[in-house]
C-alpha cells in the first residue's frame, strides 16, 4: 500500500483553504508545538479548518486562518480593542466585537489589588490581551503582558476609533510591515492601536493628521502593497 505523504502546514500558508480542510497532521510532526489561532480547531492529531480563509503563519510557530469579516471571533492571545459597556464586582464587561460580551477581571492590571481597582467610565475604549477564549464561555481579557506587566495594554485616551474587517488588522499588523503604515510612518508623527477584532485607533497632535491616516488606512484595504505605496505617497505629496 502506497502510504501518504505528510501533511505540511507551509504547504497550505497563504492559500485558500475551507471549513473541514485539515491542514496538519500532528502525528506527523515530531517535536514540533503549533499554537492555534482563529478558525481552525484539533480534533485528535488533526487541525481543520472552521472558516473559510487563507491560512496565516507568524514565527515561531503560530497559526490562523485570516478572513475579512466584521465578525470577530475570540482567540487567546490576540490583542484587541474593548469598549467597557458595564461593571460588576469582579468585572469589566467589554464589548470585543465578538459573540457574547468579555470579562475582565478587576485584577487583571499590573499590582492589581481589591484597593486600586480601576475605574472606568461606561464607553471607556481598551487595549486588551484575550487570555481566554473557551466555546460556550464568556472571553476573558486581561491588561497584562505574559509576564504580568501592563506594557501597552490599557484605556486609550483621546484620539479616534474606527472599525473595519479583521482581515485588515491582520495585514497592518503583519510583518514585513504594511507599506501604508510604513509610508505613513516616515513623514507623518501619529500614535496607533490595531485590534484584531476590527478596531483600529489613531492618535495625533493635530486632528487632520488623524483624518489622513484613518482614511488612507480604509480606502487602500483592497489595493495590493505596491498600489498602497503609490497611494499613499501621493496623499503625502500634497500635503508638502
Amino acid at each position: 500500500m502506497e502510504s501518504k505523504p505528510p501533511i505540511s502546514p507551509s504547504s497550505f500558508v497563504d492559500q485558500q483553504v475551507f471549513p473541514g480542510d485539515i491542514v496538519v497532521d500532528l502525528s506527523k510532526m515530531a517535536n514540533q508545538t503549533i499554537k492555534l489561532g482563529g478558525g481552525l480547531r484539533q480534533d485528535g492529531d488533526a487541525i481543520s479548518v472552521m472558516r473559510a480563509g487563507k491560512l496565516r503563519f507568524a514565527k515561531p510557530n503560530k497559526y490562523w486562518v485570516e478572513s475579512s469579516h466584521k465578525r470577530y471571533v475570540p482567540s487567546a492571545g490576540d490583542n484587541v480593542l474593548g469598549i467597557v459597556v458595564d461593571a460588576k464586582a469582579d468585572n469589566f464587561l467589554v464589548d470585543i466585537k465578538g459573540p457574547t460580551l468579555a470579562l475582565l477581571p478587576v485584577l487583571a492590571f499590573e499590582g492589581g489589588t481589591r484597593r486600586n481597582i480601576p475605574k472606568f467610565e461606561m464607553g471607556t475604549l481598551l487595549y486588551v490581551r484575550v487570555v481566554k477564549a473557551n466555546t460556550g464561555m464568556s472571553p476573558e481579557l486581561s491588561c497584562m503582558d505574559a509576564t504580568g506587566k501592563a506594557a501597552e495594554y490599557g484605556p486609550l485616551k483621546d484620539g479616534f476609533m474606527f472599525e473595519t474587517s479583521t482581515g485588515l488588522s491582520r495585514t497592518l499588523l503583519s510583518s514585513p510591515p504594511c507599506p501604508v503604515l510604513e509610508t505613513l510612518g516616515k513623514k507623518l508623527a501619529f500614535e496607533i492601536a490595531v485590534g484584531l477584532n476590527g478596531r483600529i485607533w489613531v492618535n495625533a497632535a493635530s486632528p487632520s493628521i488623524v483624518v489622513l491616516v484613518a482614511n488612507t488606512i480604509m480606502q487602500t484595504e483592497s489595493m495590493s502593497p505596491v498600489q498602497q505605496k503609490i497611494r499613499v505617497e501621493k496623499l503625502l505629496q500634497r500635503l508638502q
